[in-house]
């Protein structure tokens, strides 16, 4: 029997975007009371259904826009669906924002033990990794500096360093392996892929085509909150590359 860890069933995300210009929350909530706010209905998501595997390494494609980010954050239930059902099974470690979970007015030190604390880890454990997860991420001379001195780059090492300090059943990656520095990339891709080789389920957005080639297996194209194709990962790579270089119009759903 499959053994499945992540399962969407017509999953829909909308968002209302305001039409019109408000000068202050005074405004907003005169206008919310009266009934005079001009609001559109967006869909991140527009009825996405999957299926993902354990052990599998998801690439998610699409343009700017097309709801990757909004997947993610579905799956790793930092936001919920306005339709639908998401199932998620097993601990998920989420990478999604850069400098999410952090105070950035704290030192390093201080955030290391603060996002652990999020991420559901006791701070005996956090001690006990916490060499670990310094030398990793490589701060040792910065750690009683505060995060808001820190470039996005090193924030980053610091939150994959805390969230791959043991291996999560699922990682979820946003875009966090084109920050940083080459050399400190090709550290987070080794150890993604040891975590693969242990079955951890994967899923990344990157704008990189050859870094979603390199990693993933299968892969997900989405199209104005739709899924429009899935399948292995060179396939759904050449579509995507195809639409890039014909535009994104009048493409029609192929899963």
């Amino acid at each position: 029997m499959e053994n499945i860890v992540i399962k969407l069933e017509n999953v829909s995300v909308t968002f209302d975007l305001h039409k019109e210009n408000i000068s202050g929350f005074k405004e907003y909530i005169i206008k919310k009371i009266k009934r005079q706010l001009v609001t559109e209905k967006f869909n991140a998501l527009d009825h996405v259904s999957l299926s993902i595997l354990k052990g599998e390494v998801i690439g998610i494609l699409g343009f700017n826009g097309a709801g990757k980010s909004t997947l993610l954050k579905t799956i790793a239930g930092v936001l919920t669906p306005t339709k639908g059902n998401v199932e998620t099974y097993g601990k998920v470690a989420p990478l999604i924002e850069l400098g999410a979970g952090f105070d950035m007015e704290l030192t390093a030190r201080e955030n290391i033990y603060l996002n652990g604390a999020i991420l559901g880890y006791s701070r005996k454990f956090i001690e006990s990794k916490f060499n670990d997860i310094v030398d990793f991420a490589e701060i040792h001379d910065f750690l009683d500096v505060p995060l808001k001195n820190y470039s996005s780059g090193m924030v980053a090492r610091i939150g994959f360093s805390i969230a791959t300090v043991v291996k999560p059943d699922i990682l979820i990656l946003d875009e966090i392996l084109s920050v940083g520095d080459y050399k400190f990339q090709q550290k987070c891709e080794e150890r993604i892929r040891t975590m693969i080789t242990d079955d951890t389920t994967v899923i990344m957005v990157s704008h990189s085509i050859e870094q979603i080639r390199s990693m993933c297996k299968k892969a997900f194209l989405l199209n104005r909150g739709k899924l429009i194709s899935s399948g292995d990962v060179e396939e759904i790579c050449n579509q995507y590359m195809n639409i890039n270089s014909h535009g994104n119009e009048d493409i029609k759903e192929q899963v």
